[in-house]
């Protein structure tokens, strides 16, 4: 039997051979969606801002000469202190099927956190809620999304035989736009309700650059607010927040983007919509040269796909459960419509999120896809 070798990425050359794994392991797969190079490399180079509050390190896993594995190992101090945890998550995880690969990838992991004091290791998880979280666990015959990873059915079933057991679980909806009958009316009535009650303003932009210097900064301050209670959140820092307005915001289609504020003018909520980029990233291959950047471009701006994927909605804490989300709808549904859209994605939400699951009322749907974290204590010696 031949001897499974674990290598830290220090390197460029390393890096290198860290994203392109995936790109092999999954060359020609139907659902899967490979994660731009450049992104990628930024958010595991030493330019990214959560590396103010994150360590990492990132390895791969060799065999006979070949790469057969991958994956980066993280502690997020702040979340660690927030949630009062000793964690050490893994993210960014592909391996052959191999029980051993995945065994010594994770025990690289494990004992890099050991080290670093660490009692639990935890994932698949990024960086912070930005990054793609979970592994899939139902699913596999569904297109995948650029804000999450796919993996092969193999890959969970490695998991309990590893001693990992379940953390919790996301999933993500697809709803149909109703295209035939409308905006339904029971929804319309209750957006109009609490607008009127509330005093609330629906603000559109005609381009990016208006939303970013308009609320770029409240947006992201929402989404802290939002989602300071949920599993595993860390607060976005300043520079954080500075990355995310450049990589999204100027990408956005502003019809697509929806802001709430209330009579005093103060944003409360925010949505964001963008036409799926699945196939185009599929055909780009993960680059942007020399053709990657016009698939992309085209999907964004001329001959979209006929589904959307929702980026996030978000409220502040105190304006939740009043019937805010009713107005985002209001306001992008319309849009969805007249230009032919058959369904959206919801992006990953907590199987105990009964506030976001509820949201979705208005709409024909189903669930078709759910993620898992897992979770095992590290035994120290």
């Amino acid at each position: 039997m031949s001897a499974i070798t674990i290598q830290k990425v220090e390197t460029s050359k390393d890096l290198d051979r860290f994203i392109k794994f995936s790109y092999n392991l999954y060359k020609g797969h139907p659902y899967y969606v490979p994660d731009l190079y450049v992104d990628l490399k930024n958010t595991l180079g030493p330019k990214n801002a959560a590396l103010e509050f994150c360590e990492r390190q990132a390895f791969l896993a060799w065999k006979d000469g070949q790469v057969v594995g991958r994956v980066v190992a993280i502690i997020n101090h702040k979340a660690n202190t927030t949630w009062n945890i000793k964690s050490v998550r893994f993210g960014w995880i592909d391996f052959v099927n191999d029980l051993e690969v995945s065994r010594a990838l994770l025990d690289a992991v494990t004992e890099w956190g050991r080290e670093r004091g660490m009692t639990e290791i935890q994932g698949p998880l990024g960086f912070t809620d930005m990054d793609p979280e979970g592994m899939l666990y139902e699913g596999f015959d569904q297109l995948g999304t650029m804000g999450t990873s796919y993996n092969y059915p193999y890959y969970p079933e490695h998991m309990p035989a590893l001693g990992f057991e379940k953390d919790i679980d996301w999933i993500e909806q697809r709803l149909t736009v109703p295209r035939e009958t409308g905006v339904p009316e029971r929804l319309m009535r209750m957006a109009n309700l609490v607008q009127d009650k509330y005093g609330l303003q629906i603000v559109k932009f005609k381009t990016c650059k208006q939303i970013a210097k308009a609320y770029g900064h409240e947006i992201f301050e929402v989404i802290n607010e939002a989602y300071s209670s949920l599993f595993g959140f860390s607060q976005l820092s300043e520079r954080q927040i500075d990355q995310y307005i450049s990589m999204y915001l100027n990408a956005v289609d502003p019809k697509l983007v929806s802001c709430i504020t209330d009579k005093d003018g103060r944003l409360i909520g925010t949505g964001i919509c963008m036409p799926s980029l699945s196939r185009a990233l599929q055909k780009s291959g993960g680059r942007l040269l020399p053709f990657g950047w016009w698939h992309l471009l085209k999907a964004l701006k001329w001959k979209h796909e006929n589904h959307l994927d929702m980026l996030l909605i978000a409220v502040r804490p105190e304006w939740q459960a009043k019937g805010v989300n009713a107005l985002f709808f209001k306001d992008l549904l319309p849009y969805f419509i007249s230009e032919g859209y058959e369904w959206c994605e919801t992006s990953v939400e907590l199987e105990t999120n009964h506030k976001v699951n509820q949201q979705w009322i208005y709409f024909e749907r189903r669930t078709h896809k759910r993620r898992r974290c897992w979770k095992k204590s590290i035994p120290q010696k």
